[in-house]
Parts: C-alpha cells; sequence; structure tokens
C-alpha cells in the first residue's frame, strides 16, 4: 500500500552524504578490511564522545547489546533482573538468554516508562541488576534510579534503543550507567543500513571484556580466554552510522517540533500523550496516542493513506514466549491498557507541513465524525 504520509524517509538521511558515503564503501570493498578494522574503531570513539562515555563498544544488534552487556557485568543463572513489561521483546529475551530470571514490573500511566516503586517492592536476595527502558525515546529519571540501584546493591543497565540524544538529569541517557544499550537498526533515530548495535560504558575492565567477548573470547588472534560470541558491528554498518551520527542532533530538534505541532493541534480532542518529560528528555523515536477508539482510530488513518502503527499490541509478561514466568491477564494493568490503547502517528525529521496537517486533520475529522 502507498502511503500520502510514510513511517520512514530513508532516501532524506543521506542528503549531501550519500557520494561521500558510496566512495568511502567501494574503498573498503576494495581493501577487504571487513571485519572490524579502523572504521569500526572510528566509530566506536565518535559514539563515546557523543554519549560522554569512556567507551563504547560495537556489537550485531540492540539485542546482542544487551545480552553481552549482562554477561560481561557478571549477571547468569540463578539472578534475577528486573524491568518492565511494556517494551520490546529483546529487552527479556537478553536476561533470558544468559540464564537469569526476568521479573516484570508495570509502568506508570503519565510517561509509560518504568514505575520504579513497583522494582523497590520486586527486590530479592537474587535480584542482581535493574534494566531501565527509554520506550519510544522519553527518558527514565536515571537519578531515582541509581538512588533505587545504590540503596540495594544492583547493577544498572538502560536500554537506550529509542532514545539517543535524549536527557536525564541534564546527562545523556547510556552515560551514568553499567552499561547503555544500543541499537542502530533502520527504524532508529541513527539507523544502520541492517542490523547494528552498541554498548556505552566507563569501567575500562568490562569494556576490555565486551571486545574480547563480540570477537569470540579472544584476547589475540586464536588465543580465546572464555567462550564467547560472534558478535561484531558491520564494518559498512559502522561507516554508515558514522556518517549520519553528525546529524543526528538536528534530526532531533526536528522531531522534537513535530511532536510539539501534534500535541498542540490534538490538544483538547479524548487523546492522551506521553507526558512527564522535561525539555530535552524525550526523543521522540515514536509519537504515542491513546485513546479508547484506537482500532478504530487506526483504521481511519490507514484508509486516509496514513502509515499509523500499533507497537507492543501484547506487553511481554503475557507473550507466549514468556509462559513459564507465570504472569497472568491483570497482573500488570497499565500495560495491558497502553496495548490496548496506543498508537504511534508517523513522526520523522523528513515531514512535510503538507503531511503533518494531514495527518492531524484526519484524527480530528476521526473524532468529529
Amino acid at each position: 500500500m502507498h502511503f500520502k504520509v510514510a513511517r520512514y524517509d530513508y532516501p532524506s538521511q543521506f542528503t549531501g552524504i550519500e557520494a561521500s558515503l558510496l566512495q568511502e564503501i567501494r574503498d573498503l570493498l576494495n581493501s577487504g578490511q571487513y571485519v572490524l578494522g579502523q572504521a569500526v574503531a572510528k566509530f566506536e570513539r565518535d559514539f563515546a564522545t557523543y554519549i560522554e562515555t569512556k567507551h563504547a563498544v560495537g556489537v550485531n544488534s540492540g539485542t546482542d547489546a544487551l545480552i553481552l552487556a549482562l554477561h560481561a557485568l557478571g549477571v547468569g543463572p540463578g539472578d534475577e533482573v528486573i524491568t518492565v513489561s511494556n517494551s520490546f521483546h529483546a529487552t527479556a529475551l537478553a536476561i533470558v538468554r544468559i540464564g537469569a530470571m526476568p521479573v516484570l514490573v508495570d509502568c506508570k500511566p503519565e510517561t509509560f516508562l518504568i514505575d520504579l516503586e513497583q522494582v523497590e517492592q520486586k527486590i530479592s536476595k537474587r535480584t542482581k541488576a535493574l534494566i531501565v527502558v527509554h520506550l519510544f525515546g522519553q527518558s527514565v529519571d536515571m537519578a531515582a534510579a541509581h538512588d533505587l540501584a545504590r540503596r540495594n546493591g544492583l547493577l544498572v543497565v538502560e536500554d537506550c534503543a529509542q532514545a539517543i540524544g535524549a536527557l536525564s538529569s541534564g546527562k545523556k541517557v547510556g552515560s551514568t550507567s553499567d552499561a547503555g544499550c544500543w541499537s542502530f537498526a533502520p527504524a532508529k533515530n541513527l539507523a544502520a543500513a541492517g542490523d547494528a548495535g552498541a554498548i556505552t560504558l566507563n569501567n575500562p575492565e568490562v569494556a576490555d571484556r565486551l571486545r574480547q567477548m563480540r570477537h569470540f573470547g579472544q584476547s589475540t588472534q586464536n588465543e580465546h580466554r572464555f567462550t564467547g560470541y560472534n558478535s561484531r558491528l558491520d564494518t559498512i554498518q559502522a561507516l554508515v552510522l558514522r556518517k549520519k551520527l553528525a546529524r543526528v542532533d538536528m534530526w532531533g530538534a526536528r522531531r522534537a517540533r513535530i511532536a510539539s505541532i501534534y500535541k498542540e493541534r490534538l490538544d483538547g480532542l479524548p487523546l492522551a500523550f506521553q507526558s512527564g518529560a522535561k525539555p530535552g528528555e524525550h526523543a521522540y523515536h515514536l509519537f504515542q496516542v491513546k485513546t479508547e477508539l484506537r482500532d478504530d482510530l487506526l483504521s481511519h488513518l490507514r484508509e486516509s493513506g496514513i502509515d499509523a502503527v500499533v507497537r507492543y499490541p501484547t506487553p511481554i509478561h503475557l507473550q507466549p514466549a514468556f509462559v513459564d514466568l507465570g504472569y497472568r491477564y491483570g497482573d500488570l494493568p497499565v500495560a495491558e491498557a497502553l496495548a490496548e490503547q496506543t498508537l504511534c502517528l508517523p513522526l520523522h525529521p523528513a515531514m512535510t507541513a503538507d503531511q503533518i496537517d494531514l495527518v492531524c486533520n484526519s484524527v480530528h475529522s476521526f473524532f468529529s465524525d
């Protein structure tokens, strides 16, 4: 189906950089330096500088970033890791993959973010770590998360997949915890041309372990110090990401401007928005609206040529993959309500005024009818 307002605009991301990027890719193809090498190292340095950490370690995906970060921090069988149920499957999957037990909590109805009061109630003797998720681009209160973690002796891992550039307590997300985990999948605000991810952190020993872990546990060629993974940031993706990184803040400002127009134009309708973010605390990866008429509104928008979409229609605790955790419908009511009542309006930096008008007018016409 051809949409008048698409969810993404990939060509616009390469305007002005396409020729030089293609030349760099051509040079790489001719050099044979396809795995790790200078291109990856340069992106890692640039990304660490942007996030304001000492280290960034490129890996194959955001999912692998979570898995390797937990593993490198010493989380494993017998441990519990607390996280939120309204997130992408990979957040809980990573916990299971390293042999630990996910403990799921609900979110706040206004912010759609993890309820830290519920986290405190779920801490047990086996709790080793907390994974906070900066969902849809809005940052969790990291000062509060770190205070909770310090009082209870917990590691803190940030799932930053949707929130590049967002601030929390004046510092960039992914810069203050034991690990910040990033996805650069094609839909993200900083997008590779395929799968890619990274881990940001400040501990040099853990960073060194991660660099070995992603590369078969090797310290040097054919010297395997432990059983690792094959999860390296692809070199071509590093070239793409390094070219785009300089534009992230510009794109973020444009996203924030479109979000403010949506909020202004849709004010007064029977809709609710994700709220609670101070200036700079939302990267607007996704623009969520909440209504009890979600499914009807979604159909109306798509019939109008607008590529609206539902993200996470089934929260993690009700997914068949996690049935063994023993959760039932009603256990985490806020996450369940959001799964039934929210949808994403299109939002990308290249949206035109006419496209924004079409979205707003279509939402208004739905509620007028």
